[in-house]
């Protein structure tokens, strides 16, 4: 079976195109037939596309800014020019998307019909950068593949669907939880392949272990994961919630926000943007979202690159201890995407942090940032590791079970 994958952003999208034959499930990834990266975020009116394929890597730059305009050009190098792969568009069987916001009505992986895209578009409104920009990339590929190409939905909220009523209910007012305002949790189908992977590492049956999933990245979350299923996660009734991030500021103290609306004039809009796009790393170093930058501005004496760095790591070991309450315990420490597999500085200062439980790194293999290694040292009680996260794999592995089961 050939399945397309689309994994949409506000400023890009990446696809890629996975052959997964035989019987049963495989764990481990395959690499893709086809990778391609599309981003809008650089020139205006502009996209700038790289594909890989076998026979090597090509650059492509498209007019137009949305998957609409942009994934039709795109796609067509699957079967046209140096990047082709496939005699036509015929030979894919299946398109699946990472739909960011599944709200109430999806707790699962779904085939795609018209209800979902109606269900996928009223949640627009709680991951606005997202759902609108999947949404159009269904839409992108029907037209191009035509209705009878079954389209899957695989969504972020969906692993967090088993959190307990505790972990997910806010205490606000009996309404609140009753219009659908309860924690849904993000970056789940990232958290599910880690989990698993680290339990292939450990050599250890997923429902033995207590894990902390640690996924850093622009965005960033932590899971609880007890029994291989999600029992606590930091983000919550949208992906602002938790974790400092590298735009967005994660948890504030709601009062600030009644302070700014009172006193200052601020809008709905005006927060949005703030709270979005002008705070976590970039607000507080005044430079960058980008943990690379802010760790080299550091480097070079900047205090405000200092701050943002101190306070990033302070809230992370603040987030990482209320997941240990949460399993009551812990055997792993888990860390995965862009930041958290590739900052050894970081990993250090957690370690250190909760070396009372029994972490204790290996400075070397720390240092190297090996993907999908356990970096502890040898007597380290506490296991830590660092997982390449694969979500277009697990998104690619979802649609080979969903379409199976049917």
């Amino acid at each position: 079976m050939k399945i397309l994958v689309l994994n949409g952003g506000s400023s890009g999208l990446k696809a890629l195109v996975s052959e997964i034959g035989g019987p049963g499930l495989p764990d481990r990834p395959v690499p893709p037939l086809w990778d391609a990266r599309a981003d809008w975020g650089r020139r205006q009116g502009e996209t700038d596309v790289r594909v890989k394929t076998a026979a090597g890597a090509y650059e492509l730059r498209f007019e137009g800014i949305t998957p609409q305009q942009v994934l039709e050009p795109v796609l067509s190098t699957l079967w046209k020019g140096p990047a082709k792969v496939l005699g036509s568009r015929s030979e894919i069987d299946a398109a699946g998307h990472r739909i960011v916001h599944g709200g109430r009505a999806f707790r699962e992986t779904t085939r795609i019909t018209p209800e979902v895209k109606r269900g996928i578009a009223q949640m627009a409104e709680l991951a606005p950068e997202h759902n609108r920009l999947e949404l159009e990339a269904i839409e992108a590929v029907e037209n191009l593949f035509g209705p009878e190409l079954p389209q899957v939905a695989v969504f972020d909220t969906a692993f967090h669907s088993t959190l307990p009523e505790p972990a997910c209910v806010y205490p606000g007012p009996r309404a609140w939880l009753e219009a659908g305002i309860r924690r849904y949790g993000f970056h789940g189908i990232s958290h599910q392949y880690t989990a698993r992977r680290a339990a292939e590492i450990l050599g250890r049956d997923p429902a033995s272990l207590r894990l902390v999933t640690c996924h850093l990245g622009n965005g960033c979350s932590l899971a609880a994961v007890q029994h291989g299923k999600s029992i606590d996660t930091t983000m919550g009734f949208t992906p602002l919630e938790g974790l400092m991030m590298g735009t967005r500021s994660g948890s504030v103290d709601p009062g600030i926000l009644i302070y700014l609306m009172r006193h200052r004039g601020y809008l709905a809009d005006q927060l949005d943007r703030v709270l979005n796009k002008e705070s976590g790393l970039r607000g507080l170093s005044g430079l960058s979202g980008d943990m690379r930058e802010v760790l080299a501005a550091m480097a070079a004496g900047n205090s405000n690159a200092r701050l943002a760095f101190e306070v990033y790591a302070h809230r992370l070991c603040r987030e990482i201890g209320g997941m240990v309450a949460s399993l009551g315990g812990l055997d792993a420490l888990v860390f995965t995407a862009g930041v958290g597999e590739n900052c050894p500085p970081l990993r250090e200062i957690v370690a250190k942090r909760f070396a009372f439980l029994g972490l204790e790194l290996d400075p070397e293999k720390n240092a190297r940032s090996p993907a999908d290694t356990d970096i502890s040292s040898a007597h380290a009680s506490v296991r830590t590791l660092v997982v390449h996260t694969e979500e277009d794999w697990e998104i690619a592995r979802e649609c080979r079970r969903l379409l199976g089961e049917l």
